[in-house]
């Protein structure tokens, strides 16, 4: 079959420019448009030659010219040779005809997106341009407002939503000295405590264990607060446990054997502090710093014990002592100042007290300047590497009287 009866013309391809055909193509007659009704081509004959075996097996013989050739009709050309071009002259659409738009409803110009344009009105005439003047230097900020002072302990209020700041945050930010003193509240809590011994003292040894337990278990909140470790409910219970038990010891063996009564005490709480550390699942650094922080807490509460074994007149001294030398302390006084005051105070009281007890003048005198030196050291132990209020509170608080304990057992012991 040939590409002529496979593939139909096309009225609406663009028109090929035609080539001269080979030699043996003589010529080849217009075919007639309204073939569809002779039905078949002329016999014997195609439709581009004289021979039809030239086009292979007879494909045009008669009888056999039925492709679309047969179906559609091409119009005639009289006068139609191979170099003329072919023309469509078939029924086609009419490309003349416009459909006529009938015009917007006076609403759809209400609503068109852009509203109409009218007349605008003309720009002002330009200002002609004049020397150039530099731009004015802004005024100089005014200077804050000074801040009202500040409660203690804490910064001034703020708009910006931040969080108070406390006096060691502060000091610690703007790298100050990270000694910070607990100031006259906690001073005044501390003569309380220590009124409060002299009085237990006054009575007799048991009346002086209640304040004394109060003492120990403060301690032992407070040495774990200073370095950091809260809230340590395991170690702060062990240290006061350790206290508590060097109490009971004393009160069963008596004072003459309180030396062995309270090491023993401590190197037996010494021996299980090590044993609950060694069981413990934390790191080699974290169990050795928690064991080094019972172990001293738990001695500082046997330590504090101390005010049991001594005599009760020593007690009622050094408790004044220490009270009169943590309060003159607190006042807002230069350094040594303040710390020559504080030790004046406290040998001055001790003296008086010497006076309503059975113990000489003057080694009532030494005995609270005694207890009043190392009152002042553990309120410095207190006051060191920037303590919060709740370490003045506590170690800032039992400190110096559990520093004291030493000097008011031995002292009280050669007094007596």
């Amino acid at each position: 079959m040939s590409s002529d009866q496979q593939y139909p013309y096309d009225p609406y391809a663009p028109q090929q420019p035609s080539q001269p055909q080979p030699q043996q193509y003589q010529a080849y007659d217009a075919y007639d448009p309204y073939a569809q009704n002779q039905g078949q081509y002329s016999q014997g004959q195609g439709q581009y030659g004289q021979d039809p075996a030239e086009y292979g097996q007879g494909q045009y013989a008669e009888g056999q010219a039925q492709g679309p050739y047969a179906q559609q009709g091409y119009p005639q050309q009289p006068g139609h040779h191979q170099d003329a071009a072919q023309t469509w002259e078939g029924e086609t659409w009419d490309t003349t005809y416009q459909p006529v738009v009938p015009p917007l409803p006076a609403a759809a110009e209400e609503t068109a997106y852009l509203p109409p344009v009218t007349a605008g009105h003309p720009l002002p005439p330009e200002a002609p341009a004049g020397p150039y003047a530099p731009a004015p230097h802004p005024a100089p900020p005014a200077p804050p407002a000074p801040q009202a002072p500040a409660a203690e302990g804490y910064s001034a209020p703020t708009m910006g939503g931040n969080t108070r700041v406390t006096d060691a945050q502060r000091a610690r930010a703007e790298g100050r000295s990270p000694i910070i003193a607990p100031g006259i509240q906690p001073a005044a809590l501390t003569a309380v405590l220590a009124l409060l011994l002299a009085v237990g003292a006054a009575v007799g040894p048991f009346g002086l264990v209640v304040p004394l337990v109060l003492l120990q278990a403060v301690t032992a909140a407070g040495w774990f607060r200073l370095n950091g470790m809260w809230p340590a409910r395991q170690g702060i219970a062990l240290a006061f446990a350790g206290g508590v038990t060097a109490d009971a010891v004393l009160l069963s063996v008596g004072r003459e054997n309180a030396p062995l009564a309270l090491l023993g005490t401590l190197g037996v709480w010494v021996l299980i502090t090590l044993v609950l550390q060694l069981r413990s699942h934390a790191g080699a650094d974290e169990r050795m710093y928690g064991l080094m922080a019972t172990v001293a807490s738990a001695a500082l509460a046997v330590i504090a014990a101390g005010h049991l074994a001594a005599a009760d007149d020593a007690v009622v001294v050094g408790a004044i002592g220490v009270a009169a030398a943590v309060v003159v302390r607190a006042l807002p006084l230069p350094g040594a100042v303040s710390v020559a005051a504080a030790l004046l105070a406290a040998g001055f009281m001790g003296f008086v007290a010497g006076g309503m007890t059975d113990l000489p003048t003057a080694g009532s005198g030494l005995l609270g300047l005694a207890a009043g030196v190392l009152a002042l050291v553990g309120l410095r132990v207190a006051s060191y590497d920037y303590p919060s209020r709740f370490v003045h509170f506590t170690a800032g608080v039992a400190l110096p009287l559990t520093a004291a304990a030493p000097a008011v057992y031995l002292i009280g012991r050669v007094l007596v």
